[in-house]
């Protein structure tokens, strides 16, 4: 068996099997008894229903996980790739078109075979547990709009990357990595400004005691920024959330319009002010440089592959080329990608953590923190007690309970 073909199918089968056990693992850590940090605040009918929420979504994504590596395999084994190789090869286009042809093909491919566990999972898993809230239209124009933004975006990016490794030789990893980072560093200023509101609506913050509190809050901590608004969540779901968009003094501060429904304005500016910690803590700048180093160095890696003859005969590749690489490259790459999202997740709920100590130390009211948490928690049926292998490889947040349990004892 050719070696590259080995590999990819037992990392295919191996990340799929770690997965899976993964989700029944969380499944059965799932404890029918209500946490008693949650007694004053979660009707136990409710905690019943998240429990329900966890596995009917658990399951859900083990089909779909099963499915589309079932059709994977099947597209390696069978020659699949060099038939739409073949194909897109037949038009007689230059490379670079000829590029784009075969990835959108595999692109609406990928799309056709998501496209009804999406629709499952919006109008009957969400609208089972009362979260959806998306139209038939509204649903079928979001995917419209996603798929011209990733032809645009995607299209200029894969194009900019064959070019390079086209014309640059040895060096092309270099201006691959040079390119993708300035265009990261880009879609940072015009993504607020030009892609969001293409899906949300986003209004200033209306004059008012939250504003008021967000806006005295903000200049204590000399956090500037290009204004509050809220966004229009509640077109497509019940969840609630908050964020900060934008770059430098193009940050804007966002709410869903769900949240401000279901907060008082002390737990509302606490869950700004974790996310200020955020930016005092440089902890988005440093999600920043660790994307770029790592970007770098999967050009690098990828350098060494793109052309490797064993690799295009284990999809049973007629042709060698340079956009076909990219594609098989990603199935190498998955592991190294396994083992960078454990690092950078592990990353990401240190950080959490110290973003919630800046929001008890700067604004001081940590019960109302604590509320927040809770709330948010039980508004979207979040996992109360994941199994510490599901956050370990997935969790980019701590659970809930032990955030809770370190702002207590920090209180102490």
């Amino acid at each position: 068996m050719n070696i590259y073909l080995f590999i990819i199918l037992f990392v295919l089968v191996g990340i799929y099997l770690l997965n899976l056990s993964t989700s029944l693992l969380n499944i059965s850590s799932a404890n029918p008894q209500l946490p008693k940090e949650f007694k004053d605040l979660y009707d136990p009918k409710k905690y019943y229903e998240s429990q329900n929420y966890l596995k009917d979504n658990s399951y859900f994504k083990i089909i779909q996980s099963t499915v589309i590596n079932i059709i994977i395999i099947y597209l390696i084994l069978t020659g699949g790739f060099n038939s739409i190789d073949q194909f897109v090869r037949s038009f007689n286009l230059e490379v670079i078109p000829t590029g784009l042809f075969f990835i959108v093909i595999i692109f609406f491919g990928a799309q056709i075979i998501n496209l009804p566990f999406s629709i499952y999972d919006t109008f009957f898993i969400e609208e089972k547990y009362g979260f959806n809230r998306t139209t038939i239209k509204t649903f079928i124009f979001d995917l419209l709009k996603g798929w011209i933004l990733s032809i645009i975006l995607g299209g200029i990016i894969f194009s900019g990357i064959l070019w390079f490794f086209i014309k640059t030789g040895n060096w092309a990893w270099f201006w691959c990595w040079t390119g993708v980072t300035i265009f990261e560093v880009f879609l940072l200023f015009i993504a607020p400004v030009l892609i969001m509101p293409i899906f949300n609506k986003f209004l200033p913050l209306e004059e008012g005691e939250l504003k008021e509190a967000i806006e005295k809050y903000s200049k204590h901590q000399n956090f500037k920024m290009k204004g509050i608004f809220t966004m229009d969540g509640s077109k497509r779901s019940t969840k609630s959330n908050a964020f900060f968009t934008g770059f430098g003094k193009y940050r804007r501060i966002v709410l869903f319009d769900t949240l401000i429904e279901k907060h008082s304005v002390s737990e509302l500016v606490s869950i700004l002010a974790h996310e200020i910690g955020h930016y005092k803590k440089k902890h988005i700048l440093q999600q920043l440089i660790i994307s770029i180093v790592t970007n770098g160095i999967m050009f690098i890696i990828m350098s060494l592959f793109i052309k490797n003859v064993e690799l295009f005969a284990a999809f049973k590749m007629q042709d060698i080329s340079v956009y076909a690489g990219l594609l098989f490259f990603g199935f190498l790459y998955a592991p190294i990608n396994v083992i960078l999202s454990i690092c950078l997740n592990y990353l990401s709920r240190k950080n959490e953590y110290q973003a919630d100590s800046y929001a008890i130390k700067t604004f001081n009211e940590p019960e109302a923190f604590i509320s927040a948490l809770k709330k948010m928690s039980i508004d979207n049926l979040s996992n109360l007690t994941p199994h510490p292998l599901k956050v370990f490889l997935d969790y980019s947040h701590p659970p809930v309970l032990k955030r809770i349990e370190t702002i207590r004892l920090r209180q102490i």
